[in-house]
């Protein structure tokens, strides 16, 4: 059963009435020219086809497993390297970036268990999301959960050039559970994960990894 997540209902009412509405407007003015008629209405359909396909959120529970860490998010591996981390941990950190279409499942994910130590957001600005400098100056929000096998690992939402709301669920001094929503970032961005050095990744550049299935890391 296709499930959607609750975070699409208010688009989701919109884009259904908003269809209706053309559909039935169409039929009504455009009767005497068929071709248009049909037309109006297949591109309404496919709006609509459009919005649910985006805000779908596929049912991919896991048993928790402390060694692994799980892909937060669908999308394309599209950088893995060491940088310096300059917001929290201010030390070096080994960076795995996953970039999401537009076309991809949007709904954030835990990628381990344990607690939030930290939760910010931050103002920015629109840049593409694989831009270098989207990871520091573009929409986002900052959380840092503290784990069993991997100590505190830092995951980084970030707003595209078409993603307008990033929604975070992750509350500081709270328990969270690997696999359950995160949180949700409407239409393109990116996701950023900071790990300890030396961290044995199990992706490579350009994988395609699927949130709450693929494991990034494990001990």
């Amino acid at each position: 059963m296709l499930h959607f997540h609750k975070e699409g209902a208010k688009t989701i009412l919109g884009a259904c009435v908003l269809t209706v509405a053309i559909v039935f407007a169409a039929d009504y003015f455009l009767k005497d020219n068929f071709w248009l008629l049909k037309t109006i209405q297949v591109i309404a359909l496919i709006f609509l086809i459009i919005i649910l396909q985006f805000f779908r959120n596929p049912n991919r529970t896991i048993r928790p497993e402390d060694k692994n860490l799980v892909a937060p998010v669908d999308g394309k591996v599209v950088v893995i390297e060491e940088v310096f981390e300059s917001e929290y941990f201010k030390d070096k950190r080994l960076q795995v970036s996953i970039f999401m279409s537009p076309i991809n499942v949007h709904v954030t994910r835990y990628a381990a268990s344990g607690k939030i130590n930290f939760s910010k957001y931050h103002p920015g600005k629109f840049l593409v999301a694989w831009h270098p400098k989207a990871s520091e100056e573009n929409e986002r929000t900052t959380i840092v959960i503290e784990t069993k096998e991997f100590g505190e690992i830092l995951y980084r939402q970030i707003a595209g050039a078409l993603a307008k709301r990033i929604v975070n669920y992750a509350v500081e001094g709270t328990q969270v559970v690997q696999g359950t929503d995160a949180g949700f970032i409407k239409f393109g961005s990116r996701v950023d994960l900071f790990l300890p050095l030396g961290t044995e990744l199990n992706v490579k550049l350009n994988d395609v990894v699927k949130g709450n299935q693929t494991v990034i890391a494990k001990k």
